[in-house]
């Protein structure tokens, strides 16, 4: 049985829009990753390992994968805290 994450991406600090990271992601997780002797690179022989599915909203990711017997973890994503602050305050201290 297929071992999946569901999961909201969170943007990068290099990034100040958040457009891309508005789709659920189900990521399947590999239970063996193994070495490949000639270049010493991780592989695996488990093929979901290289598969991303996305969706538009975190309710259709969990229908697809009880429709396809996929056992899943949903990671909830966290609030962002948003802090108001002043140009000003750089200079008041």
């Amino acid at each position: 049985m297929k071992k999946a994450k569901i999961y909201k991406p969170s943007k990068t600090a290099m990034q100040s829009g958040m457009k891309k990271y508005d789709k659920w992601i189900i990521e399947f997780i590999t239970d063996d990753p193994g070495r490949n002797p000639l270049m010493g690179w991780e592989s695996s022989t488990d093929t979901y390992a290289e598969l991303n599915l996305e969706f538009k909203s975190k309710d259709l990711a969990i229908e697809y994968a009880k429709k396809n017997n996929i056992n899943f973890e949903v990671i909830e994503t966290q609030k962002r805290k948003i802090t108001k602050k002043s140009y000003a305050d750089n200079f008041i201290k």
